[in-house]
C-alpha cells in the first residue's frame, strides 16, 4: 500500500480558505484588529480536545521560551501560534495543504506572530530541514493519513537533536474497521489506522526512546459527549474551514470511539543519541 497523496491532498483542499476566514472572523472585529489565540480554538485546533490537548502535549513535551519547536502536520497554525504566545517559543510548521499554509500566514499575522511562528508546505515525508535543527516535534491527529510511517519517524528522527523529544497526539486502531467519513478521510483510501502497540514500534524503530505513554481514549469519549451537550457549535468553528457537514463527520469519530473502534494515543519520546 502507498500513501494515497492526491487524495489527502483533495481531502484537505479548502478552495478560497483565506477569504472564507476573512469573513467569519469579521465578526470579531475590523481587519486591523489583533486576535488571540484563544478566541480561534474553535477553528483553527484541528484535533480531538482542541486547545486542551495542545496545551498538555506541550507541558509533556517540555516547551519553554528557548525551545526550537518543528509543527508536523500544522494545518491553520492554531497549535504553533499557541505555544508561541504561551510559552515564548519559536515554531515552525509544515503542512501538505498550500491552502492551509497560506491561512495559517494569514491568521498568524493577524495576532502579531510572525516574527516567532512561520509555515511551510511540504510533505511530512520529505522534511525542508537540515538534521538536527530542532528541540521538540509535534504531531497531532496527522500520522491517520501516512502509510509510510517508519520513512514519518525517521524524517522527524532525524530533524531532531539528539535528545530532542518526538510529541505524537493521534487516532489509533482499537478494535473493528472505522465508519466513514471522519475528519481525516471520506473513505478508507486516505486512512492509514495503525494500532497503539504497533505506533509505538514503528517510532522506537525509528531511533527513539517512549518517555510518556498515557491511552486518552476517555478523554476524548468525554469531550465528544459534552459537545453534544453543549447544543449548535459557536459560529468560528472547522465547519468553516471543511465544509458545512463538518459536525456529523467529527460526530463520526466520536461514535468510532464510543464502539471501540478508534482510540486516541498520547506519548513522547526521546531521541536516542547516535541512533537514526
Amino acid at each position: 500500500m502507498t500513501d494515497n497523496l492526491d487524495g489527502v491532498r483533495a481531502h484537505y483542499r479548502a478552495s478560497g480558505l483565506t477569504e472564507r476566514l476573512k469573513t467569519a472572523l469579521a465578526a470579531l472585529g475590523p481587519e486591523d484588529q489583533r486576535l488571540m489565540p484563544e478566541r480561534l480554538a474553535g477553528l483553527d485546533q484541528f484535533h480531538t480536545r482542541g486547545l486542551a490537548a495542545t496545551a498538555e502535549l506541550a507541558g509533556l513535551a517540555g516547551i519553554g521560551p528557548e525551545t526550537m519547536v518543528l509543527d508536523v502536520g500544522s494545518g491553520l497554525g492554531g497549535p504553533a501560534r499557541f505555544l508561541a504566545a504561551t510559552h515564548g517559543c519559536r515554531v515552525t510548521g509544515v503542512d501538505l495543504s498550500e491552502p492551509f499554509v497560506e491561512a495559517a500566514h494569514y491568521l498568524t499575522e493577524r495576532m502579531g506572530l510572525s516574527e516567532q511562528v512561520t509555515f511551510e508546505g511540504a510533505s511530512a515525508l520529505a522534511l525542508p530541514f537540515d538534521d538536527s535543527q530542532f528541540d521538540v516535534a509535534l504531531l497531532q491527529h496527522v500520522a491517520m493519513n501516512i502509510t509510510e510511517r517508519g520513512r514519518l519517524y525517521g524524517e522527524i528522527r532525524r530533524v531532531l537533536k539528539p535528545g530532542g523529544r518526538f510529541a505524537t497526539y493521534d487516532v489509533v486502531l482499537n478494535g473493528g474497521d472505522p465508519h466513514y467519513p471522519v475528519p481525516w478521510a471520506r473513505s478508507p483510501a486516505e486512512s492509514f489506522l495503525l494500532t497503539a502497540a504497533e505506533t509505538r514500534t514503528r517510532i522506537e524503530q525509528a531511533g527513539f526512546e517512549t518517555l510518556v505513554w498515557q491511552d486518552d481514549t476517555e478523554a476524548a469519549k468525554a469531550w465528544f459527549s459534552q459537545l453534544r451537550a453543549s447544543g449548535p457549535p459557536p459560529l468560528l468553528n472547522l465547519g468553516v474551514v471543511m465544509g458545512p457537514d463538518f459536525a456529523g463527520v467529527a460526530a463520526n469519530l466520536g461514535r468510532n470511539l464510543g464502539e471501540g473502534r478508534l482510540g486516541i494515543l498520547t506519548a513522547v519520546f526521546e531521541a536516542i543519541p547516535g541512533k537514526t
